[in-house]
């Protein structure tokens, strides 16, 4: 059973910086894409960044210049660098590896307050 688990999640204010983290439990994890996706209250599910087996890497434009995906493949883990962050940044973040069926996480929780 593939297990992923996210932290690094927080409460911070406006201006400041997180990372997330997500550890993979599955063989060969670098040959999977990774994906972050963020749900905050009252709107849909965003993706906010994804990165290839090959690391190219794509970002929706609300955080493009901001946030920066990265993988450690020797550690099975995926990164999410979070800086200036913003209120509408809120929201709980979810890692997803793309397989022949998607594997998610539980989520962790980033609140920023202005």
């Amino acid at each position: 059973q593939v297990q992923l688990v996210e932290s690094g999640g927080g409460s911070v204010q406006a201006g400041e910086s997180l990372t997330l983290s997500c550890v993979a439990s599955i063989a060969s994890f670098g040959d999977y894409a990774m994906y972050w996706y963020r749900l905050a209250p009252g709107k849909q599910r965003e993706l906010v960044a994804y990165i290839s087996h090959t690391h190219s890497s794509g970002y929706a434009n609300s955080v493009k210049g901001r946030f920066t995906i990265s993988r450690d493949n020797a550690k099975n883990t995926l990164y999410l660098q979070m800086d200036r962050l913003k209120p509408d940044d809120t929201g709980t973040y979810f890692c997803k590896l793309q397989a022949v069926k998607e594997y998610w996480g539980q989520g962790t929780q980033v609140t920023v307050s202005s």
